[in-house]
């Protein structure tokens, strides 16, 4: 018998995750925030860029950018996508 997926749970595959943003990090240093992130979410995959630098805006699920400014500093909240 096959298993079926629920829908609400899973996109191609991937879990939801529960949480899909961090405002709380704001502020914090890089490792900080990446820290805080993985416990919320520990199959995160973080990518810390400098505030500003060109990305590509597909969408993942497991993918958090963490934009910091020039003191290291997370400068935006971080979310999925």
């Amino acid at each position: 018998m096959a298993e079926e997926k629920n829908p609400a749970t899973t996109i191609d595959e991937e879990p939801i995750p529960k949480k899909t943003s961090w405002p709380e990090v704001v502020g914090l240093t890089a490792d900080e925030a990446e820290k805080k992130i993985k416990e919320d979410m520990p199959t995160a995959h973080t990518f810390v860029l400098p505030q500003g630098s060109p990305f590509t805006l597909d969408y993942r699920i497991e993918r958090v950018r963490i934009l910091v400014d020039s003191t290291g500093k997370v400068a935006h909240t971080p979310h999925v996508g």
